[in-house]
């Protein structure tokens, strides 16, 4: 099994789906000098293959300003240096509003593969809010599969918020969907979080594993 670290996940992505703008960082210069054309505030996150659930480690930072963006970036790397991770880099990101949702692959052994959708962020795992169809799966499949959820309200404008872009969501979900066509070595794919705001949905956090 060979797993994708964030940066190159996206990189696969990125031919189906908008992603957030990023850049993979060895130096704060760099990190800076992306922070300042993005604009604050920026996300910052440790990339090794060795961290794959970055929020364990605190491996995911928020920089409000060059300030704090200096001192998370080393703060980052010293975490890395503490348990011996492989590090690839510090991905630098744009910060990107919305409501989170996730939008997955699992390869079935008897169905094949089966396309994933939820509320997403860290209460994923807790709340077990998601729907499943065999892939590929059409924009009526993935209407019928918002509307599953318990918590779809959050997509519908839920307590003042806009409304989620339903039709873009539908889109994202139906091209996840076909992903395998391409690839069928997917063994797992997670994009946790896809950001949908009321005109667009964004590629937050991405990873992929293949046999």
């Amino acid at each position: 099994m060979k797993t994708l670290t964030e940066p190159k996940a996206e990189q696969l992505l990125s031919k189906y789906l908008p992603i957030a703008d990023s850049i993979l960082a060895k130096k704060t210069e760099e990190a800076k000098k992306f922070a300042k054309k993005a604009k604050y505030p920026v996300i910052l996150k440790l990339i090794s293959p060795q961290a794959l659930h970055k929020t364990e480690i605190e491996g995911i930072r928020k920089a409000d300003s060059e300030e704090e963006l200096e001192k998370e970036f080393n703060d980052l790397i010293s975490i890395a240096k503490k348990k011996r991770l492989k590090l690839e880099g510090i991905l630098v990101q744009e910060f990107v509003k919305g409501t989170e949702t996730i939008i997955g692959l699992k390869k079935d052994p008897t169905f094949g593969h089966v396309v994933v959708f939820g509320i997403g962020g860290v209460f994923v795992e807790l709340l077990k809010d998601v729907s499943f169809r065999i892939c590929p799966i059409t924009e009526k499949d993935a209407e019928s599969m918002i509307e599953e959820l318990k918590a779809k309200k959050l997509l519908f404008g839920f307590r003042g918020a806009k409304k989620a872009n339903l039709n873009k969501l539908k889109k994202a979900i139906v091209a996840v969907s076909k992903i395998p066509e391409k690839y069928p070595e997917i063994e797992e794919l997670d994009i946790n979080p896809f950001m949908i705001d009321d005109k667009k949905g964004t590629v937050v956090d991405a990873r992929i594993i293949m046999n």
